[in-house]
């Protein structure tokens, strides 16, 4: 499915979770300008099963502890606000921590 097809809330986050791929995935991530690699896929992947186990997004902490990735690490892999950008490529709702 294209982001064509997809419905999102105004900030450009998935309406529906059932509407994510790893394809999707890819394409919302090169719209931000990022590549990604399989460290990129080892936050997206627990931050969606954090969000699968609690049914909220996790914040940046919860994902660093879990996927045993350094925060400073994930900015570098997310450089635009990485809690967002994890959320909007995972396919999850907006972290409550994020403004």
């Amino acid at each position: 499915m294209s982001l064509q097809n997809i419905q999102t809330d105004p900030e450009g986050y998935l309406a529906n979770r059932e509407d994510w791929s790893e394809e999707l995935a890819n394409e919302l991530a090169a719209q931000m300008g990022v590549s990604l690699t399989e460290e990129h896929w080892k936050v997206l992947n627990t931050a969606r099963a954090i969000d699968a186990e609690s049914g909220s997004s996790p914040g940046l902490r919860k994902i660093s502890k879990r996927s045993e990735t350094p925060i400073k690490a994930i900015y570098k892999l997310f450089p635009e606000g990485p809690a967002k950008a994890i959320a909007k490529i995972a396919g999850i709702p907006k972290p409550k921590s994020c403004l």
